[in-house]
């Protein structure tokens, strides 16, 4: 019998490693990151992984999460463009990481809550997590987003941020405030819902609003919603809303 040449032994070990490292992965887990992957993740992401508009990274094939301390501690705390998760237990981390390191074409084995722990031990605390309801916003930026509000989003979105059902003329688009936003939205967070519209809407010039007017935006539908206004404005940093979350009124 002929001997096998050294790269090809490689290979077929580490074809056979990975097949192990596949095969001993919790079904239960992988369950319990898909559920978490649909509820944070499938926005920007997609539900191949193939990310979006350069803006949002593809998970298909990445070969950051090839290194579980880099795709915790983007989980843990955010990355460019990606908030952060500082709500989600060691557990579902643990989850989560499994789910998107062994998916879309991806074989890279499991995380356990146990390795979770020691990689976040290694990062900044989380922070502070709010809720919508604890006046993250200004009265005057709501007021601003009122003014932005009509042109870019009404259209689609209707003036009453309601995704305008009656429309004849154009496709109706999610509402963006009261009980069907937030029954869409809960348990994310602001971070996901400012970066996507910020890079995403409107869909045939998105981005050409000045920042500020996104988050101002933002502020509308929160008041719009019922959510109090403070004393300090909502930040345009995606790291800060991302440990603001959304949900019913307490």
């Amino acid at each position: 019998m002929p001997m096998l040449g050294h790269s090809l032994v490689a290979v077929l070990c580490l074809s056979a490693g990975s097949a192990l490292a596949q095969h001993s992965i919790d079904p239960l887990m992988m369950e319990q990151g898909a559920a978490l992957y649909a509820q944070n993740c499938l926005l920007c992401h997609k539900d191949a992984g193939q990310g979006m508009m350069d803006v949002f990274p593809p998970l298909a094939g990445s070969l950051n999460l090839e290194e579980p301390d880099i795709t915790v501690g983007n989980i843990h705390q955010g990355v460019v463009t990606m908030p952060p998760f500082p709500w989600l237990t060691d557990a579902e981390v643990a989850a989560l990481a499994t789910y998107v390191r062994n998916s879309f074409g991806n074989s890279h084995g499991g995380v356990t809550p146990a390795e979770v722990t020691a990689i976040r031990a290694g990062l900044e605390p989380p922070g502070t997590v709010r809720s919508i309801w604890d006046g993250v916003y200004t009265q005057e930026q709501a007021d601003r987003g009122r003014e932005v509000y009509g042109s870019p989003c009404g259209l689609c979105h209707g003036s009453r941020l309601n995704g305008d059902p009656d429309n004849q003329y154009m496709r109706p688009a999610p509402p963006l405030a009261r009980a069907n936003f937030l029954r869409v939205w809960d348990g994310r967070s602001l971070g996901i819902l400012y970066s996507y519209a910020r890079w995403t809407m409107p869909p045939n010039n998105p981005g050409f609003l000045p920042d500020e007017d996104y988050i101002a935006i933002v502020a509308h539908m929160l008041a719009t919603t019922g959510a109090p206004p403070g004393d300090v404005p909502l930040s345009m940093d995606v790291h800060d809303l991302g440990r603001i979350r959304i949900g019913p009124a307490p």
